[in-house]
């Protein structure tokens, strides 16, 4: 989006930079600070709030900005006094920023569920666009939120940067050309179900970020959030539970790997979403594209895109906090979202048993030991009364579950009070998705 740029430098000019609060301070939230502060003048990041506000100092000073700028604040009084005095805030209350007048955009970097769902429904309550890295919740109750925003006149996305951000600018591109997108796609360097935060913590370790995150992206999990947010936002389905996901040798060109695909099944219905696993450039996104004219046909085989049906067409990187402060400021100053529901959830991320489960335990969160998620059509998982991975933290189980069985409401019992089984449970009533057989058999 080039017109981001002159539309932040007339905020600049204006000395009215879009003013942003932002919860998680975490290995990405700390990005996206640096990235907000050092390199994008239009924007202001005038709160950070975190579990731990150490944490959020250290944004700020890894930012550049000296102790005396930064204030800690738990009332909205005390948050208005420090911007007064010309001072960031940091808390341990991301719910004090989200009711706090000043703020345009509230930016959720913290990969929960439960947490950022009040996070998320206080900030569009109080009348702000929400901007998030957060799959896992968009993926598990988005389009429920997406229709109290619209109610309540705010933008609600998902972030340029991440892989589905950048695969819908890319989707939006290929289709203003006036070719039909058939398969988003997501490229994996790495699938293993099995993986835990024991096997993974050395990467971890490496890059400095949270062993359960980088095993979300090694076991499945994180992929099918992402390729969920992206059938939601297009209108596309999964080919079968956990999509195809074909493996290529490693560094094989994607325009090679792509024809794994079959070609007939593309070209019907409403496209769908995949990932690839070894192609290059990873770790990228593509969309395939067709077209029915001939004579434009006769264009893209001119232009090298060769002779269809099907075109590949590619974003070779994906630069996760260098690229969200754009969705900040498109929901700000464009009203765009970047990724967003169209309506009813089309495709939902099931939890599946990494191991054998016991009648009595108690399942652990995303990126853990006990389950992975897959991505199965929303319709199936209304059917079938599958549990959503979203929600299976927590849960106790009332049998014993196999692995690799996908588990449903009938295995556990959730705990009480939850705010994202209560949106869940409104979502399937919003858009008349639970069976009829099933309407009792509500979570909460």
């Amino acid at each position: 989006m080039i017109i981001v740029d002159r539309a932040l430098e007339k905020r600049r000019r204006a000395g009215n930079p879009v003013r942003v609060a932002m919860v998680g301070a975490g290995f990405m939230g700390r990005g996206i600070a640096l990235q907000i502060i050092t390199a994008v003048p239009g924007l202001s990041l005038v709160a950070i709030a975190n579990r731990h506000v150490g944490e959020a100092r250290r944004a700020y000073r890894e930012a550049g900005l000296p102790p005396e700028m930064v204030s800690a604040a738990e009332t909205e009084a005390e948050l208005q006094a420090a911007w007064q005095r010309r001072q960031v805030v940091v808390t341990d209350d991301a719910l004090l920023l989200c009711r706090a007048g000043g703020i345009e955009v509230i930016l959720e970097v913290t990969g929960t569920v439960e947490f950022a769902a009040h996070v998320a429904l206080t900030a569009i309550q109080h009348g702000k666009h929400l901007v998030m890295m957060n799959a896992e919740l968009d993926g598990t109750v988005g389009p429920i939120l997406k229709t109290y925003a619209d109610q309540a006149g705010v933008v609600f996305t998902n972030a340029d940067g991440d892989q589905p951000g950048v695969t819908l600018n890319l989707y939006r591109f290929v289709r203003g050309l006036g070719i039909k997108p058939v398969l988003c796609g997501n490229i994996k360097g790495l699938h293993d179900p099995y993986r835990n935060p024991a096997t993974q913590a050395a990467f971890a370790a490496r890059w400095g970020q949270r062993p359960s995150m980088v095993t979300s992206f090694a076991d499945g999990t994180k992929i099918s959030f992402e390729q969920a947010i992206v059938a939601n936002a297009t209108g596309m389905r999964v080919a079968r539970r956990g999509m195809w996901g074909p493996v290529a040798p490693a560094g094989t060109p994607l325009r090679e790997a792509v024809q794994a695909y079959p070609v007939d099944e593309l070209l019907q219905g409403p496209g769908l979403v995949d990932y690839l696993v070894g192609a290059e450039p990873a770790p990228g996104v593509f969309v395939l594209g067709t077209h029915s004219h001939p004579t434009q046909q006769h264009y893209l085989n001119l232009y090298k895109l060769g002779s269809g049906p099907l075109y590949c067409f590619f974003t070779p990187y994906h630069l996760c906090h260098f690229e969200a402060p754009n969705t900040v400021a498109r929901a700000a100053l464009l009203d765009d979202a970047t990724i967003a529901p169209l309506g009813a959830p089309r495709v939902d991320v099931v939890a599946a048993a990494k191991i054998d489960l016991q009648a009595g335990q108690t399942l652990d969160g995303l990126g853990g030991y006990m389950t992975y998620g897959l991505a199965e059509n929303s319709d199936v998982v209304r059917a079938e009364n599958l549990l959503p991975i979203g929600l299976a933290e927590g849960c106790r189980l009332v049998r014993a579950v196999p692995k690799d069985q996908v588990l449903a409401w009938a295995d556990v019992t959730p705990p009480a009070g939850r705010l994202s089984d209560r949106l869940w449970a409104e979502q399937n009533e919003r858009f008349k998705l639970r069976p009829e057989s099933q309407a009792t058999e509500a979570p909460c």
